[in-house]
């Protein structure tokens, strides 16, 4: 049976090796944006009681898109309506790379325009995988990608988003280590210089439970010319990135999967608020619906997307997106009889168990059934109803 997830749920209604994408922190950010950002960073402590009450009165007041009005109770229909007609945002958590495919599927495919939609996606780049939670929770922006993990920090706080898809079941986070360093497991991992985002809770979850020996943690650079440069170096990554573009650069990477450690966030999500889940249910169903329709069509056929994705982010070679593609299809796999872009609870209660170990979060300030929903899913067939018209 699926999973609501939402209690409180409306009923019905990524030195010369620089290249793709993630791998091209250097590139300066878009000069056209659709939405005013606000360029600050969300951290535990960031954020004081008082600016996070504004936070939470914005949201509750502002229409979705870049700004507006407050609405009424009694202008729900009109207002159903007018956010229909306008253009919505999905704000990407990085530069359109392979592990967007779907929701740019969506998009160049017409699945939004077939729901009424007019859907804009926005690039992200350095910084947006923080900012497009505040942006969500200031009510700029009405749909954003991000990370289970990045949702319960934001939570954590009182930043009201909630999941509502979850294309990547199984996070492609990795470490790229050198095949001559013979390490083939991340407890082998030792005598190396390690570039990674050492307060992102992966990296701290790894600190917590591998030996680590000899082990210097830098900063990442989100480029790959000093992993080429120095035989005793790793560093972070998505598996379906930087190790292709280390290879094609002549290097021998080995990616080891974080996830094998047991943190396993779910990756890639689609992500609201509250408020817009409130507000506009249906806006929310057909936004789902045409993700999810999206993702089908791009893992089953990624080239003639992947040629969009390569036209909005020309760093993103076309060998590069086949390669992710390619790579990205088993971790967007679902077991138990799940659907596509489905979550479980269960899943994220482990994932909010983990980061509270970690102590990044206080004990019980959040709640698995209130980080996701599945309602707006697709109703997933069971394998009798396939056979049936």
């Amino acid at each position: 049976m699926r999973s609501n997830g939402r209690a409180w749920m409306v009923e019905k209604g990524r030195a010369g090796s620089q290249s793709n994408g993630r791998l091209s922190a250097m590139v300066s950010l878009p000069t056209v944006v659709l939405c005013p950002m606000k360029w600050w960073t969300l951290t535990q402590n960031a954020i004081s009681t008082g600016i996070l009450m504004l936070i939470l009165l914005l949201s509750g007041t502002l229409l979705p898109g870049c700004g507006g009005t407050g609405s009424s109770s009694g202008d729900t229909g009109r207002d159903a309506s007018a956010a229909e007609s306008a253009e919505l945002v999905l704000a990407l958590n990085w530069y359109a790379e392979a592990e967007h495919g779907g929701y740019v599927a969506a998009k160049e495919l017409g699945f939004f325009k077939d729901e009424g939609l007019r859907v804009s996606i926005q690039p992200g780049g350095p910084g947006a995988p923080n900012l497009v939670i505040q942006e969500l929770a200031a009510g700029r922006i009405p749909f954003a990608v991000s990370s289970a993990d990045m949702l319960i920090l934001a939570r954590s706080q009182g930043v009201p988003v909630v999941a509502v898809a979850a294309p990547l079941q199984q996070s492609p986070r990795c470490i790229m280590v050198h095949k001559a360093s013979g390490i083939e497991k991340l407890e082998q991992l030792q005598n190396v210089e390690l570039a990674i985002s050492e307060a992102r809770p992966f990296a701290l979850w790894m600190k917590k439970k591998l030996p680590l020996t000899n082990v210097t943690m830098v900063p990442y650079s989100g480029m790959v010319g000093e992993f080429l440069q120095k035989p005793n170096f790793a560093q972070q990554g998505y598996v379906f990135s930087e190790p292709f573009v280390a290879r094609e650069s002549g290097g021998d990477p080995v990616a080891l999967m974080v996830s094998e450690t047991g943190f396993n966030p779910y990756e890639s999500m689609l992500v609201t608020s509250e408020s817009m889940i409130a507000q506009q249910p249906d806006v929310v169903r057909k936004v789902v619906e045409a993700s999810v329709r999206g993702w089908e069509s791009y893992l089953q056929n990624p080239e003639p997307v992947n040629q969009r994705i390569h036209a909005q982010n020309a760093d993103m070679t076309l060998p590069a997106l086949s390669f992710g593609a390619a790579a990205m299809q088993p971790l967007c796999e679902t077991k138990d009889g799940l659907g596509l872009c489905e979550m479980q609870k269960d899943r994220w209660k482990l994932l909010i168990e983990q980061i509270e170990e970690l102590g990044e979060i206080p004990v019980g300030t959040v709640k698995a059934d209130e980080c996701f929903t599945n309602e707006f899913l697709p109703a997933a067939e069971s394998p009798d109803q396939s056979t049936v018209e």
